[in-house]
């Protein structure tokens, strides 16, 4: 059973996800020395259409992005950017309503090392 539900327009969406805790195990490249999906994580990022936008932040140093890179390429998980660097506190985002009401942004903080299940509903109306 899905944690999240959303109820989403069928204009193409941008993803933001966090990488370590979130799609991969936290700190697994460092602990283990390889990288490890969270059961459910490619499942999900593999539904995501391709006219959607997949971005990743991390705050692994570039030092990691051929290695990073490379397993996401393995693991068959397409993305359009990663963000490396990013600090370790709090991500805010920031985002604008439409003056149809579209609810414009969405915030999602499930445990680490747990994939957040979503069931999503596209839905014509928005």
């Amino acid at each position: 059973m899905a944690d999240h539900a959303l109820r989403l327009s069928t204009m193409g969406h941008t993803w933001i996800f966090d990488l370590d805790g979130t799609v991969v195990k936290h700190n697994g490249y460092k602990i283990d020395g390889k990288d490890s999906l969270l059961p459910g994580a490619a499942e999900f990022l593999k539904s995501l259409p391709e006219k959607d936008m997949i971005v990743f932040l991390t705050s692994r140093t570039e030092t990691y992005r051929a290695e990073t890179e490379a397993f996401l390429r393995e693991a068959g998980i397409r993305y359009n950017a990663i963000v490396w660097n990013a600090p370790y506190g709090e991500r805010i985002l920031v985002n604008d309503s439409k003056p149809s009401g579209l609810k414009m942004s969405y915030s999602l903080a499930p445990e680490r090392d747990t994939w957040c299940g979503v069931l999503l509903e596209e839905d014509e109306s928005l």
